[in-house]
């Protein structure tokens, strides 16, 4: 009897050890109530997509500029949106929004056409404060300070990256001095989904 109460026992010390570890190596995630609504406002709008229009920008912003833009929610899931952004026929940009045990992370996948990953790719940030359920901001993080300066874009080494939701609108903003570009997508009108983004 004393012997089975043993391994009992250790068998009960085994998996708390175990529970531990797993704690450990898989944190809880960490989104505000804020964060989690503005996910899920825009994971309401999965499988659809909206255009949207240059609101503010510069020189900078040319290559937006008579252009169709197109914001397609294409993949959802409890953790992670997938949202590609197109610009008349390139089709290489996807915001990826992530929930992680700091808070949201806003991600730029940049493809070629043939589908690999271009050079400045995965850029972004994590949200610095709780931001609300209508907007959320993404200071650069530290890989992207280093991707930019890798390739000789110091000018982008202090962006901002913004979004804002509301019923009728999204908006995707940048900022940084001497820039602010800013894209709003009308969300009361649906429209015909585009072409699949390159790499996927």
């Amino acid at each position: 009897m004393t012997e089975i109460i043993m391994q009992t026992t250790k068998y009960s010390q085994l998996a708390l050890l175990l529970t531990s570890c797993s704690l450990i190596t898989l944190p809880a995630l960490a989104t505000t109530s804020e964060q989690d609504a503005f996910f899920d406002s825009i994971a309401a709008h999965c499988g659809k997509a909206f255009e949207g229009k240059v609101t503010a920008g510069n020189s900078a912003d040319s290559a937006f500029s008579g252009k169709k833009l197109i914001m397609h929610v294409r993949e959802c899931s409890e953790t992670e949106l997938k949202v590609p952004f197109h610009v008349g026929d390139d089709h290489s940009r996807t915001w990826v929004i992530t929930k992680t045990q700091y808070g949201l992370h806003l991600a730029h996948d940049h493809r070629h056409k043939d589908g690999s990953e271009d050079k400045v790719t995965m850029y972004g940030g994590m949200t610095a404060d709780m931001g609300s359920a209508e907007q959320q901001s993404f200071p650069v993080d530290a890989y992207s300070i280093n991707n930019f300066r890798d390739n000789g874009l110091d000018v982008s080494v202090t962006n901002v990256w913004h979004m804002y939701i509301q019923p009728e609108e999204f908006t995707y903003r940048l900022t940084r001095d001497q820039r602010d570009f800013r894209v709003d997508f009308d969300l009361t009108k649906p429209v015909a989904l585009p072409p699949a983004p390159w790499g996927t």
